[in-house]
């Protein structure tokens, strides 16, 4: 199941609401949201998760944890050209791994890249410097 449909499953049972009166409420047939709601169907458009929004009435924090599960739930990537191979053969070589993959596999994945993160952000913070004092703010 993908973030966005465990996501929206869970917003619509937290509000106490069937599958049909939301989809009635937002005027979408009542099979699509069972579509979105066990992952058949990919992440739904802007529109749909605007009237999602409105009809559930989203805090702030819903629509950025909402937003966040549909960009963790699309299925295709597109390469720039200009990557270098190696970027293409490891994602070949995922892409074929990808149905054998154990959860410690994946989690040992996902904490090299968040090792790579923090790499990269403390590569871009600015070096802090001391400023040095003057005789008269020194006490000896």
């Amino acid at each position: 199941m993908s973030p966005f449909s465990h996501y929206l499953h869970e917003l619509r049972m937290q509000r106490n609401v069937r599958q049909s009166d939301l989809a009635e409420q937002m005027s979408y047939e009542q099979s699509y949201i069972s579509a979105l709601e066990i992952g058949t169907k990919g992440p739904p458009t802007p529109e749909f998760l605007e009237r999602l929004a409105v009809v559930l009435s989203l805090s702030e924090d819903e629509r950025k944890r909402l937003d966040l599960a549909v960009e963790a739930s699309r299925r295709k990537v597109v390469l720039d050209a200009n990557k270098p191979q190696e970027i293409f053969w490891m994602f070949k070589e995922l892409r074929d791994q990808l149905d054998f993959l154990t959860s410690s596999q994946v989690r040992a994945i996902r904490e090299v890249l968040r090792i790579t993160a923090d790499t990269n952000q403390a590569l871009h913070e600015p070096t802090r410097r001391l400023r040095r004092r003057n005789k008269q703010e020194v006490k000896m």
